[in-house]
């Protein structure tokens, strides 16, 4: 999402011809509950030159694909005996409290950034699922802080000031 009316926001070539008070106004119409329901919030940014031009190979599609697959088969066998959920977006507070309880370091970490963000109840919900797909990713079967971290991390329109 570009946040501005004129299209420019972090454009690579031109600049943002808005004033402050104009990005302010566009922003202020995504609500925050809006941005509650949105599980993974990131704003995109120009990829640098020397990323690009990396001639590391990253990881292959396939290799990502494999990881998604025994993922969601984790997730189908988790949730074999609820109907109706199939994969960790669909779990309610009961779910999320049975397979999606972090340790105490994660949960000092889940509370710090609670309160430094002024995240909602929504949002924490949002963080739990997120991180227990991250964790499912890895084939671990406890939620780690390091999991917790990155779901935080992907909470990015809830800053304030995130086009700033």
């Amino acid at each position: 999402m570009n946040p501005c009316p004129c299209g420019y926001y972090n454009h690579p070539t031109k600049a943002c011809v808005c004033s402050p008070g104009q990005v302010q106004k566009y922003l202020n119409k995504i609500s925050g509950p809006l941005l509650d329901r949105i599980d993974i919030q990131i704003e995109i940014i120009p990829v640098p030159f020397d990323k690009i031009s990396d001639q590391r190979r990253g990881e292959s599609s396939e290799t990502i694909r494999e990881r998604v697959i025994k993922a969601r088969q984790i997730q189908e066998k988790r949730y074999a005996e609820y109907p109706g959920i199939y994969c960790n977006a669909q779990m309610n507070s009961k779910l999320l409290s049975l397979f999606a309880r972090p340790d105490d370091k994660g949960l000092t970490l889940l509370k710090n950034a609670m309160d430094r963000l002024n995240l909602s109840a929504r949002a924490y919900d949002r963080i739990l699922k997120v991180s227990r797909t991250i964790a499912d990713l890895e084939g671990s079967e406890q939620i780690l802080s390091g999991h917790l971290a990155e779901a935080i991390s992907y909470r990015n329109l809830d800053r304030e000031n995130w086009a700033g």
